[in-house]
């Protein structure tokens, strides 16, 4: 687990250098589309779209944008009909990239992400070539909530492990992918407020990056998650804090 907790170090010194989030309104509003056409329009029903919600909710999208992003999921409005790929690759000192995408052209995505790794410094793989160095993990961000209290709740919901954030008061619940949604629904009717509930990729073994392979790192992250179509990308890096010192000088 201590491998997620670099990567989310990383991620928040990223962004505290004014990295690039990407149009976080349009990947917002492809996954809202595709819950919706894989479960239905009732988020009651449809844990992934409730999970969709929430991270349009933090985004602080209109809700009217939100209940047309449904209506396209649903048939109710004409839309586009995205796929879901994941695509796997190495970055500067073989680090292992995995890329989560929505694409409604899997030949055009493929081209365009094959050339962003080639051009950061690294390489498209094949299937399987970088995900087996991952634990797939679902994520559940808890707010506002004490230890004792979520340890409880969680655990007897199925949860795996529990882990303290760097935000005083905020926890993430780690469960088997498939019980994700279950055990945040069991948070939520237990009064605790959730942040996100999705599945990951938490890296096995982070790789430690020098000065010279870590600027190439992050600037090869950056251009993947500024891409329309990718969604989430995850990679087994860290970087020792007198390294990211040096970058931030």
């Amino acid at each position: 687990m201590s491998g997620h907790n670099r990567w989310t170090k990383i991620k928040r010194q990223k962004e505290a250098m004014g990295a690039s989030k990407g149009n976080l309104f349009t990947k917002v509003i492809k996954e809202i589309t595709v819950a919706a056409r894989m479960g239905g329009g009732d988020p009651d029903g449809n844990a992934r779209l409730r999970s969709a919600l929430l991270a349009a909710r933090a985004a602080n999208m209109p809700n009217d944008t939100i209940q047309r992003a449904i209506k396209k999921g649903t048939g109710e409005l004409e839309g586009v009909s995205y796929e879901e790929i994941t695509y796997e690759g190495r970055g500067p000192g073989g680090v292992a990239v995995v890329v989560e995408c929505l694409t409604d052209n899997r030949n055009r995505t493929f081209g365009e992400i094959r050339t962003i790794f080639t051009k950061g410094g690294g390489s498209i793989g094949e299937p399987n070539s970088a995900t087996y160095m991952f634990d797939r993990r679902g994520v559940i961000t808890v707010t506002g909530a004490t230890e004792d209290a979520l340890m409880e709740v969680a655990l007897d919901a199925g949860a795996l492990d529990i882990q303290a954030a760097e935000e005083e008061g905020t926890f993430e619940v780690l469960t088997e992918p498939t019980e994700v949604h279950k055990v945040a629904g069991a948070l939520e009717k237990a009064s605790f407020k959730i942040a996100e509930a999705k599945s990951k990729y938490l890296p096995q073994n982070p790789v430690a990056l020098d000065a010279e392979k870590a600027p190439k790192m992050l600037k090869l992250v950056d251009n993947l998650e500024d891409h329309d179509d990718v969604q989430n990308v995850y990679a087994n890096f860290e970087i020792p804090d007198e390294v990211m010192g040096q970058i931030d000088a």
